[in-house]
């Protein structure tokens, strides 16, 4: 008797096919998908509970109001360009042997950019030490 030998055949699954519609899928979900770029956060910014440093001799002091006028040393700058600004501390610091410490005060209710806008010049006026003013809060109990 000749038994014949039968062949097992291997089956296999073709996964060509099914990763190609997978990434399809990938693709299209993210060509359509779409990112919200608002915030929708509230916050309110925190005053700072520690008192006032000692007055220091070399302090060079920048106000900005609520209406984003700038004053340098307590007398008003011409108006609020950066340009005008950056002139005007050049100037101020001509008068002055030491470089200052520049202290910026600025009204709550002051636009971000008006205060974003004084760091940067003073940064290109060569002033590297800089703080910002905050009021002191009440302390609760």
């Amino acid at each position: 008797m000749n038994f014949r030998s039968t062949e097992i055949d291997d089956v296999e699954i073709n996964l060509t096919s099914l990763i190609d519609v997978v990434f399809l899928l990938l693709i299209f979900f993210m060509v359509t998908t779409t990112f919200e770029k608002e915030s929708k956060i509230k916050i309110d910014l925190p005053t700072a509970d520690s008192s006032r440093p000692e007055t220091q001799e070399n302090i060079l002091e920048l106000i900005i109001d609520s209406k984003g006028r700038y004053y340098l040393d307590k007398k008003e700058v011409i108006n609020s360009k950066p340009e005008t600004l950056f002139l005007a501390m050049k100037e101020t610091l001509n008068h002055r042997k030491d470089t200052p410490s520049l202290i910026i005060s600025s009204d709550a209710n002051a636009g971000y950019q008006y205060v974003i806008t004084a760091m940067d010049i003073a940064g290109r006026v060569g002033l590297t030490n800089f703080s910002l003013a905050t009021s002191q809060s009440e302390r609760k109990k």
